[in-house]
């Protein structure tokens, strides 16, 4: 599939990943791990996916200024002018409106795709597809979004509700979006997923740029107000840092979820094509060992150097990042992360209660280890 010419792509590459403390930490979130064990951190591997899509020099990168160096060594393709520096986390709508508009005063018709840096995709070609009918429904005037067909009944994610055929040229599968619903209870996710009418929120969302950011100026007036006086100065290095430094506090911190997504698809405007290839958010360690085995029980996963766990009838996951001999016997669904300054061990059924641990050390102001 050749590139799309007016597509641009939008990776967000923000958040700690709270969930997968003590490996992931603030200095070194999620995104700058490799845990897949195919060699790549998850931002390279978002980026690798979507160059064939955008081709060269047409991917933006918004990322908190301690990760510059970061995002720069993972993707050295990237110039100054494919980086946009957050001065301090805002949400999503600030990250992806502001590339958005950027890429708008550059380009005025182009098309944007915003694509989390911290998502495991497998199957590519059909993850191309998607998007390749995702930018025709925005050619159209949409806003679309890829909703990934269930496997399971899952309650960590969100649910797109979708309402017959959205009948777009070059978009045969593209539906129309009747609602976006929050995480449910595990009873509610298999009558969704039983009726057939509901995808997962995967969060990747695609729209001309001037289509999102009206959309979002009809919602919140004041903050497109605000991106928008930022985008004009932003290739103007002498005006952007004032500006920055005027404006980033007012910015207002909202998810793109309730500043355009909910209020589109309750006008009609939003579409959803399905996305038929295996797709993690990899949330938490269970999703981690889950990737590493298959998706198969019983098993132990192992991250990190290999020589240093020992394991006998355990399963789960060990990660490994220090010099210590960890054993692990006759445990099943563990999970053992083993850094130099800070040990977790829990389950996988507990795997997602990891935040409140991380919330619980804040409190304690031992924020070193954060």
């Amino acid at each position: 599939m050749p590139a799309l010419d007016d597509f641009c792509s939008i990776i967000p590459a923000g958040g700690v990943g709270s969930r997968l403390w003590p490996l992931s930490r603030a200095d070194a979130p999620k995104f700058l791990h490799d845990l897949t064990g195919s060699g790549k951190t998850l931002l390279r591997a978002t980026f690798d996916r979507l160059q064939p899509l955008a081709g060269p020099g047409r991917t933006i990168v918004v990322t908190g200024r301690a990760h510059r160096a970061a995002v720069e060594a993972q993707i050295p393709e990237l110039d100054d002018a494919s980086i946009v520096l957050e001065a301090e986390p805002r949400d999503s709508t600030v990250a992806i409106a502001l590339a958005a508009a950027i890429l708008r005063r550059r380009e005025p018709d182009v098309i944007v795709g915003s694509f989390a840096a911290d998502h495991v995709i497998d199957d590519e070609r059909s993850f191309r597809r998607a998007v390749a009918e995702g930018v025709a429904a925005a050619r159209s005037g949409r806003i679309a979004t890829i909703g990934i067909t269930p496997t399971e009944p899952a309650i960590g994610f969100g649910y797109i509700r979708t309402n017959g055929p959205a009948e777009i040229e070059g978009a045969p599968s593209a539906a129309i979006v009747r609602e976006f619903v929050e995480k449910p209870s595990a009873e509610r996710a298999r009558r969704y997923v039983e009726s057939g009418e509901y995808l997962w929120n995967a969060g990747m969302f695609i729209a001309r740029a001037d289509v999102l950011l009206e959309e979002l100026a009809r919602e919140e007036p004041e903050l497109a107000a605000h991106i928008d006086e930022l985008a004009e100065v932003w290739d103007e290095p002498a005006k952007r840092g004032p500006a920055v430094d005027r404006l980033w506090p007012q910015l207002k911190k909202i998810a793109i979820d309730y500043s355009v997504a909910e209020p589109a698809a309750e006008r009609g405007t939003m579409v959803v094509v399905p996305g038929h290839f295996d797709w993690d958010d990899v949330g938490d360690f269970s999703a981690v060992a889950k990737l590493h085995n298959g998706g198969r029980r019983g098993r132990l996963a192992i991250l990190g150097t290999a020589g240093t766990v020992l394991a006998d009838s355990a399963s789960g996951i060990v990660v490994s990042q220090s010099n210590r001999i960890v054993s692990v016997v006759g445990i099943k669904d563990v999970v053992v992360v083993d850094t130099p300054d800070a040990l977790l061990v829990t389950t996988t059924a507990n795997a997602q209660r990891v935040k409140k641990v991380v919330d619980a050390v804040r409190l304690s102001g031992n924020t070193d280890v954060l």
